[in-house]
């Protein structure tokens, strides 16, 4: 699907969807509980489709209550042999623990980008937790067989945090102890969403400087209402849109969340940005924007609202942590550079780990999403300050994470 995206300003209030890091880690917990939950404020993006269908097929018993509110009767009882994450990662890397701690075969499967991108991180530690477990060259489709019964294990940490989220959830679940030792782990506001989600449903986890857990085996989840926040990646979005276009006003977000893109402020502010902190709102409001430098290496879901920011910033921004960029629903670094490229931005990839972005006029083109939903609003934010019209192909990707955005970005048009 195509979308022409016209130049214009805007000014408005947005409600960004729930989180869908926090929504697929409550389900899970759900799943894990013996007794009845209440999940509050979610909606339903793709990736959180993906994580409902899991805990379904898993076992729990899920019944809408509402709009926004599932009712769930956790039950770690496998109904088939085949879990289908769809395109979602966070869904693979902590579906696949999960299900490990079921003594009968289960496969693992998805779709499009997800087929593309590194599970190898998974397989040996796995093993050394005593599941039986099969893959494709270190990608899906996998097979696991457990129960996964605790002990020592070391994970490497440097590509990604939701692999060792989906340990966190599942080990307390085992029958051992287990101490997790974690190499260069990156996302750490990540991992703390994970303890929070599992404090919540009564686990206890103790860690130290995010490189060693332990983890008390033979654990019971204890049902939760649990309400789940706005999501800050979405705000992240809105609020780089106000501070390029005009004024947004993002509800339902907390600068207490444990959410990494929380920081987008910081950006905003080192970018000259106006930023208004109330209690469950965020407002960001046009000022001139001059250049800025940002190390996005522990919150990457940004750099795409980074890169619009620093599109509309006078002089050349520095975005560093480009190495978790690879393996997204497309090389982000490349996509970023070779769209922005179209709308006559300069972007600079050829220093290790390190994007320049030269802010100027944006002009009117065609771009591709490269069926990203990050990069797809990214240009659609940064074509408002085009001289003309912006073409986003494949901007049907945003449904992953934000399905009404475009909706949305019609609504505070001015």
């Amino acid at each position: 699907m195509d979308r022409t995206i016209l130049p214009g300003r805007v000014k408005g209030a947005l409600t960004p969807p729930c989180s869908k890091s926090y929504a697929q880690r409550a389900l899970a917990a759900a799943l894990l509980s013996e007794g009845i939950s209440h999940l509050r404020n979610i909606e339903f993006c793709n990736d959180t489709r993906s994580a409902l269908r899991c805990i379904e097929t898993l076992g729990a018993e899920v019944r809408q209550e509402d709009a926004a509110t599932l009712v769930i009767r956790g039950g770690l009882r496998p109904r088939g042999d085949r879990l289908h994450v769809g395109e979602s990662g966070l869904a693979t890397r902590l579906f696949t623990p999960v299900a490990a701690l079921c003594d009968t075969p289960i496969r693992i499967e998805g779709e499009g980008s997800i087929l593309d991108r590194p599970m190898q991180m998974m397989i040996e530690p796995l093993r050394s937790l005593g599941v039986e477990i099969s893959d494709t060259k270190g990608h899906l489709p996998i097979r696991v067989r457990g129960p996964i019964r605790g002990g020592e294990v070391t994970v490497d940490g440097s590509v990604s945090s939701q692999f060792i989220t989906g340990l966190l959830l599942s080990l307390p679940r085992a029958a051992e102890d287990t101490t997790l030792y974690v190499r260069r782990a990156v996302s750490t506001p990540y991992l703390d969403m994970t303890l929070d989600t599992a404090e919540r449903f009564g686990i206890e986890i103790s860690q130290r400087d995010y490189e060693e857990f332990y983890i008390p085996g033979g654990q019971h989840y204890e049902a939760a209402d649990f309400a789940i926040e706005g999501d800050w990646s979405a705000a992240a979005m809105l609020l780089v849109l106000g501070a390029t276009a005009g004024e947004i006003t993002v509800r339902n977000v907390s600068m207490l969340s444990k959410q990494a893109d929380t920081v987008i402020c910081t950006a905003l502010a080192r970018a000259g940005a106006a930023v208004i902190h109330e209690r469950d709102t965020v407002t960001a409001a046009h000022r001139p924007l001059h250049a800025f430098e940002f190390d996005a290496t522990n919150c990457p879901d940004l750099f795409p609202a980074l890169a619009a920011l620093a599109a509309a910033a006078d002089g050349v921004s520095i975005l560093h942590g480009t190495s978790r960029l690879t393996y997204k629903e497309c090389n982000r670094a490349e996509a970023i550079r070779d769209e922005y490229a179209r709308l006559g931005i300069e972007v600079d990839t050829s220093e290790e780990n390190v994007m320049k972005i030269r802010g100027g006029a944006v002009r009117s083109a065609c771009v591709q999403s490269h069926n990203d939903h990050r990069m797809a609003m990214s240009l659609a934010v940064a074509a408002l300050r085009a001289d003309g019209a912006v073409t986003v192909r494949g901007a049907e990707s945003v449904a992953k994470s934000y399905p009404e955005f475009f909706k949305a970005l019609e609504q505070v048009r001015i």
